[in-house]
């Protein structure tokens, strides 16, 4: 089989990593696997030595005649089976460029929400004609589609693949943080948009006030005393809440805490923050929206409390900060979990039997 990927990697190691590392494993796996992305990207190094050809490439628009074209002349040229696109400038480009050629176009989808038959701009992405299926991050993010696609679309879950060994940053000083000897750090990690819930956060944390050793650390882009000050201010937080702002190093502020939080009330995929929580034995609580709720294995391995729910929000809270052994006990079980259920070799073997079910379906 040979495909091609067309995505983006300009971010950060760790946001290309598990994207990256499933191309890498599909070519050690047998799949001819070429990358259309930036040839100095972070990762385009590994991914030539695991045996992935990097072509030098990236959609200059949405739409770009242009960028069509040479993608077209790729597309023609390699003689692919399957092409497999990540973002919507690339999305776009590939259906596109892939009009009347006999590959199979498959595109990825990250999160919940924002695909609907009604909406035009998504005839140029998931429900393109020339799209013959969707791979979903999570399950509740192909259940979403599924009331949307098209009746010839095939709908495919894929967890993206994490491997344990890829977070070892140390732990921060606490002491750095305002934290002291005897208090419970929570931390959620969260660009502080609407649908991130840190209002019901806030509210959560305010019905704490017998708990003073539980202190909270914003970090993201908004978490800063201009955006969030006056809102402290209002619920008497002032001196729990450390507002950290937009941080290199939050995977290494996760590891120095005792507990994470993602409030989000709609529209997650399968938030980074909670797997690098998990990974580094730091239980979550999450709400039951988007993929969370099947990251954490409730009572097992975190808690899951309703979305936009304050009241549910400080229980849990308030279980975790008063029960250190519950802690560590999910802590453990979350970590393992990425282990065993989120692991690199299963994204790679999931990725090549939706690939293989797809070329077969429409080869039947």
């Amino acid at each position: 089989m040979r495909i091609a990927c067309v995505s983006s990697h300009r971010d950060t190691l760790n946001s290309v990593r598990p994207e990256a590392e499933l191309f890498i494993g599909l070519a050690r796996a047998g799949v001819e696997t070429t990358v259309y992305t930036q040839a100095d990207s972070v990762y385009a190094e590994r991914m030539r030595a695991g045996g992935v050809t990097v072509v030098d490439f990236e959609p200059r628009g949405k739409i770009n005649w242009g960028s069509i074209r040479a993608l077209r002349r790729h597309l023609r040229a390699g003689e692919y089976d399957i092409v497999y696109s990540f973002n919507n400038k690339a999305i776009t480009t590939a259906n596109l460029a892939s009009s009347g050629l006999p590959m199979k176009v498959v595109t990825y989808r990250g999160q919940t929400g924002n695909i609907h038959r009604y909406d035009p701009a998504a005839y140029l992405t998931h429900l393109h004609p020339r799209v013959n299926a969707i791979i979903a991050v999570a399950e509740a993010v192909a259940d979403s589609l599924r009331p949307h696609v098209r009746r010839c679309q095939q709908v495919f879950t894929v967890y993206k693949g994490h491997d344990l060994a890829w977070y070892t940053d140390a732990p921060v000083a606490r002491a750095s943080l305002g934290i002291e000897a005897n208090d419970v750090l929570l931390t959620c990690v969260a660009n502080n948009r609407p649908r991130k819930g840190v209002p019901v956060l806030l509210d959560a944390m305010a019905q704490l006030s017998d708990q003073p050793c539980l202190k909270l650390a914003l970090i993201g882009a908004g978490m800063d005393v201009a955006t969030l000050g006056a809102e402290l201010t209002q619920r008497g937080l002032t001196g729990r809440v450390s507002l950290l702002g937009f941080r290199d190093d939050a995977p290494a502020v996760l590891a120095a805490s005792d507990m994470s939080v993602l409030p989000a009330i709609k529209r997650e995929g399968l938030p980074k923050s909670v797997i690098e929580s998990m990974a580094y034995a730091v239980p979550p609580i999450v709400t039951d929206t988007g993929g969370s709720a099947e990251l954490v294995a409730d009572g097992e391995s975190g808690l899951v409390v309703p979305p936009n729910d304050a009241d549910a929000l400080a229980r849990a809270l308030r279980r975790l900060a008063t029960e250190p052994d519950t802690r560590s006990h999910f802590g453990q079980a979350a970590r393992q979990r990425i282990a065993s259920h989120f692991s690199v070799q299963r994204a790679v073997a999931d990725t090549q039997a939706a690939f293989e079910a797809i070329v077969t379906a429409a080869s039947g």
